[in-house]
Formats: structure tokens, C-alpha cells, sequence
């Protein structure tokens, strides 16, 4: 396979999740799994959650492909790859970036970044399998996007540690 393929496989692949995100994510997650999703609509003490689960079916799909495409570096290693690289964003998006789960990456002041967390602070306002909207991850609608356009990016303050002299 070339390289523009293997590039161009990824890049599809990698977008392509997007919608299968947003698809499962409206009508499977919060249709007949919602037993399994309902776990992160709700408030509860503990560091994993039953909705964790469903990593391990995108990288079990993800690890897979690229098991078997491996030997000849065919379509199936770059569609995991594209898979693999979705899902590691998505951690990184929505689990520490929205949910603060790991506390490195607390607030953006990018608008892209605060709309993406605003719509998903919408779609969690319902605790229930119905009236959620904003279903994907990294498309945002136009509303959020132009909210966080003329909401004011968070400033940072700079905190001085405990017992350091300031040098002026």
C-alpha cells in the first residue's frame, strides 16, 4: 500500500468515527445499552464507571485490525491505526479535557475546545436515556461554537507557591 493510501485509509477511518461515534452514542448507548452508558449520566464516587467498557470493544476492534494487517501493512492495519488515533483523542478530549478525570488539562481558552465542552455539558443535563442532544465528539454545533465566540475565554492565574521569595 502506499503512503498516500495508508494515509488516506487513516483519515477516512479516523473521520469516519465520528459518525459512528455520534450513531452508536444516540441510538445504542442511549437505547439498549443504556444499562451500561447510564453510569456516566449520573453522579457517583467511584474512578471507573460501567460506560469505561466500551473502550475495550474500540480497542479490541482497533488492536485487532492492526494485528491482522500488520504482516502487510494492508487497509486493515490503518483502519486500526485511524481507529486507534480517534480513540486516543477521545480520551484525551472528553475524559480529561471535559470530565477532568486526570487533572493536567483543566480549562482551554481555545473556542473550538469551550464549545465542544459546553455541548456536552448540554448533553449530560438530561440523566435520562431521553432528551439529550449533542451526541459526538469532536463535530460541534454552530449555536456552541458562536457561544464560545462571545463568552470570554477563562484567564489564568498564576499562583506563587508557598514560602517562595518573589524576586522583583
Amino acid at each position: 500500500m502506499t503512503t498516500l493510501a495508508a494515509v488516506a485509509v487513516t483519515t477516512a477511518t479516523f473521520l469516519g468515527m465520528e459518525f459512528v461515534a455520534w450513531f452508536m452514542h444516540r441510538f445504542v448507548l442511549h437505547g439498549p445499552l443504556w444499562f451500561l452508558h447510564r453510569s456516566h449520566h449520573v453522579r457517583h464516587p467511584h474512578t471507573f464507571e460501567r460506560n469505561d467498557f466500551f473502550f475495550l470493544f474500540y480497542g479490541s476492534l482497533s488492536m485487532l485490525l492492526i494485528i491482522y494487517g500488520s504482516e502487510s501493512k494492508d487497509f486493515r492495519y490503518w483502519m486500526g491505526i485511524g481507529i486507534a488515533t480517534y480513540g486516543t483523542l477521545y480520551f484525551f478530549v472528553h475524559d480529561v479535557l471535559i470530565h477532568g478525570r486526570m487533572r493536567f488539562w483543566r480549562k482551554s481558552r481555545n473556542a473550538y475546545l469551550r464549545a465542544l465542552n459546553m455541548a456536552h455539558k448540554v448533553h449530560h443535563k438530561a440523566t435520562g436515556r431521553e432528551g439529550s442532544e449533542e451526541f459526538g465528539l469532536l463535530w460541534v454545533s454552530p449555536k456552541y461554537f458562536m457561544l464560545a465566540l462571545r463568552k470570554p475565554a477563562p484567564t489564568r492565574v498564576l499562583r506563587q507557591r508557598p514560602g517562595s521569595v518573589s524576586k522583583v
